[in-house]
Parts: structure tokens; sequence; C-alpha cells
């Protein structure tokens, strides 16, 4: 029988915090340039107007909840094409995948909201407390009025930050500048104030605040690319065949000097300095490691003023990593079976739903059967089925005839609508309208089927002659 050992001490490692250091290079500029492309879409495209004519919206992206009609530019998206939507996602599941097969956390490092607007506080506490020296002493100091000044001023502008993130959010759902008008005036929705108010609250926190803990222990992503990722993805690695063993420059050039082994790494600790999650890319790939590049930036720096070749830290692969250490040629695979099943997915997806696109009516019909009853034993002997039928209209006011095919003899009425001289039932739809009539077909005991009967519905549209169909079917008395 063995005793088991109990080992105390906290549930949570205790948070280290990061004061991560500006640097300057190719990936700071990528990431700066990506960062403001994507927060100047997302705070402008609200105010972009697209003349879609009379009586529609002309913003050009709009979600308009009490019309239920998604705009996006030229694209008018109803509910029942909701489809649309989940095509989206899966193309957009399949880029992520794409990313991660190519080169790991592409997204992480460069294009994920959290890292976005954490880049952009981190760029105001500096502007505001300095770099990362001037703000770990500050902090040491503790709250002098200097200080204190500083803290207040950049929590301050990140509320502003936060506000507007949360303000330009609430403008994809209503025009604007006339929401802009009602919030600044106070005759705006709650709900705008209601939305604002935990878009700010959250941006404030998690970019503010919570930060790195945000990668680290609440995103679900850094989990499922790990199980994703292979040994011929692109990732920011350490080359230990290249940096090791460590030692100042000083004795590198002596330990050169003798012939004996001497690795590029002086230990300066600039890589782990600049990480905006302070992991140390040296221990390897890592599930704090957003792959934002901004350790290759420094450790470039410092091998050129040292006078060593660049590229100590890059975006590498597994099998190079291997194939240096036997002496070979490193061989980058982009292309391979896995890249293709994604690329080819969303060609896939995206190809079909360009086509519904392209193809999509602007008219619909839908037939529900009524229920309760099925249908009315007439004195006649005859029988009488209702319909509820609903005509969708996607385009401007126009006027639509309705026809029953699949049972000859049949009288078609629509409750309210009179025949046209020419024997039609006309039913009137407004411009991106939908309008529910009722209907009712009745047939005499001599056409009376022996069992229910498949009915087609027809709705052609006068002035063009286009016509869409739905079908349903017609129950004799003895059912």
């Amino acid at each position: 029988m063995t005793d088991d050992t109990l080992i105390e001490g906290p549930l949570y490692e205790k948070r280290k915090k990061v004061y991560p250091q500006s640097v300057q290079g190719r990936f700071r500029r990528i990431k700066w340039t990506i960062l403001c492309i994507t927060l100047g879409v997302y705070y402008l495209l609200p105010f972009l107007r697209w003349n879609r004519g009379p009586g529609l919206p002309s913003q050009a992206v709009l979600v308009d909840f009490p019309h239920r009609r998604f705009y996006f530019f030229f694209i008018e998206l109803w509910p029942q094409e909701v489809y649309y939507f989940t095509g989206l996602l899966i193309i957009a599941a399949m880029t992520l995948f794409l990313m991660n097969a190519v080169a790991g956390r592409l997204w992480c490092g460069y294009l994920c909201p959290q890292t976005v607007w954490t880049d952009l506080f981190y760029a105001v506490e500096r502007w505001v407390e300095g770099d990362r020296r001037e703000r770990m002493i500050g902090d040491k100091r503790g709250w002098t009025f200097g200080h204190v000044r500083k803290v207040a001023l950049k929590h301050f502008l990140w509320i502003m930050i936060a506000w507007w993130t949360g303000g330009a959010w609430v403008l994809y759902f209503a025009d604007a500048p006339t929401l802009v008008k009602e919030l600044a005036t106070f005759q705006a929705p709650f709900i705008a104030y209601l939305w604002i108010g935990i878009l700010t609250a959250s941006t404030y926190l998690f970019a503010g605040h919570a930060r790195e803990q945000m990668c680290i222990y609440m995103c679900p992503w850094p989990r499922i690319q790990a199980a994703l990722t292979d040994e011929w993805a692109l990732n920011v690695t350490y080359r230990s065949d290249r940096g090791e063993p460590r030692m100042s420059v000083k004795k590198a050039e002596a330990a050169r000097v003798q012939g004996e082994a001497a690795g590029d790494c002086i230990d300066c600790h600039q890589c782990i300095n600049v990480c905006p999650t302070g992991v140390d890319i040296r221990h390897g790939i890592q599930l704090g490691c957003i792959q934002c590049g901004l350790c290759i930036d420094a450790c470039d720096n410092v091998m050129r003023d040292i006078g060593r070749p660049t590229g100590l830290i890059g975006y590498d692969t597994d099998i190079n990593m291997q194939r240096r250490r036997e002496g070979k040629a490193p061989v980058y695979r982009i292309i391979r079976p896995r890249t293709l099943i994604y690329v080819a997915a969303i060609a896939i997806v995206g190809s079909i739903m360009l086509y519904a696109l392209a193809t999509r009516s602007t008219m619909d019909v839908n037939v529900l059967h009524e229920r309760n009853p099925l249908f009315v034993k007439l004195s006649d002997g005859g029988v009488r089925n209702d319909y509820t039928v609903r005509l969708l209209n996607k385009g401007a006011e126009r006027s639509f005839a309705l026809d029953v095919a699949g049972l000859p003899g049949a009288t078609v009425r629509i409750a309210g609508i009179d025949r046209k001289p020419d024997g039609r039932l006309v039913v009137e739809v407004g411009q991106d309208q939908t309008r529910e009539v009722r209907m009712s077909v009745q047939v005499g005991p001599e056409q009376m089927p022996q069992k229910a009967v498949g009915i087609e519905v027809t709705m052609t549209d006068i002035a063009s002659g286009q016509t869409v169909s739905a079908g349903d079917h017609i129950v004799p008395a003895d059912q």
C-alpha cells in the first residue's frame, strides 16, 4: 500500500504582468498596416453610402432587423436566404484552417480582434507612460502624482477607444449618420445605449486588462490549432542548431577563434521583452505564442548590431529543424494535400454561393396546406381544400398571377381577390414585401380524385413573365 502525496499550492498560476517593449522591423510594419486597415474598415464602413433606389436604405452595409434584411453593397439577403451565411461560415472556417496549414497562427498574430485592439491599447500605453523600462520603473515607484496622472490619462484614452468601438458596432444596425445624431442628442433607443455600454466594457476589459490572458486561457483556437497543424506548417521558430550554445558576444568570438562551438544567441532576452504574451520562443512552440513575428524583428536587430546573420528566429518548419541537424538543405511545401483540400473547399463553396447569387430569383412563393380541417366536404358532394399562400417580392412593386395545375376542372378562389377580365387571379405585392393570401381549391364530385393528388401553384410576374412554383396536394373527402 502506498501513501498518496498531496501537493499543496494555488489552483491557478499567478499572473506575471507583461511589459512588451516597442520594436521596429518588417513584421511590426505589417502589423501596423493590418491594424490601420482593419480598424479603418470597422470604424468607417457604416458611413459608406450605396444608392439602391427610392424607398431603400442607402447605407452600404446594414443589418436591418425591423425589415428583416441584410444589405451588403449590391447584395440584399432575406431571412429565407440564411444559407448564404452558412456558406460564409464554412469559407471562414476553411480559410482559418488554410492559414494554420500554411503558417500556423497567422490569424492570432495579425488579424484577431483581440490582437488588433490590444496592439492599439499598447500603443496608447507607450505613448502616455513610456516604453517597457519607463513603465516598469513607474509601477515600482508606486502611486506618485506623476504616475497617477499618466495612468488616469491612459485609462481615459482606453475608455474613449472602447466607447467608439461599441458605438461603431451599433451603427451597423441603423442608418449611421441618423443614429449618431440621435445618440448625441440622447434620442436614440435604449437598446443602442445598452449595447454601446456592453461593448465598451468588454473592449476595455479584454484589450486593456485581460490582454494575453485571453489568448492563453480563454481562447479555444490555440488548442484547436495545435491539433490541426503538421510538421510542414511554418511557425515562428528559434533555430537552436544555430543559436546554441548561448554565450556573450566576447565569449562567442573567443570560442570561434579557438575553433570551439559558439551559438549566435547572446541571451539578450530581447525576443522575450517584445513578446506581447511574455513567451520565450527559445523554449519552442508554446500555447502562449501567437506567432506575431515581433521576436523575429527584435532578434534580427540584435544580429545586425553584433555583425551576425539575421534569421536566428524566423518562420520555419519542424521538418527543416530536423534536416538542418542532419546537415541537409531546408525544404518548404506550402502546396500539399492538406492545403489543396482547404483551397478546393473554399473554391467549391464560394462557387456555389456565387452561382446562387447570380441566379437567385427576385420572387418566390410558398404554399401551406390548412391542417384544421384538411378539407371541407360540400353539399353537392364536392370537396374544398384551403391553403395559405405567401408571395415574396424582392424588387419593386409588382403584380403576380396565381394559377393551380395538376387537377383539371378544379375551381380556384382567393379571398378578397376578384378575377380579371381575362380570368386570371392577380395579387399586388409591394416593394420588398411579402403578402399572404388565403386560397381555396374546390373540386366537384365528378372530378373528385380517389386519393391525395399533387398540385402545383405557379406565381407569374405579369410584366416580365418570370415564373416560380411550389407544390402541395389536395385531399379528397374519403381520405
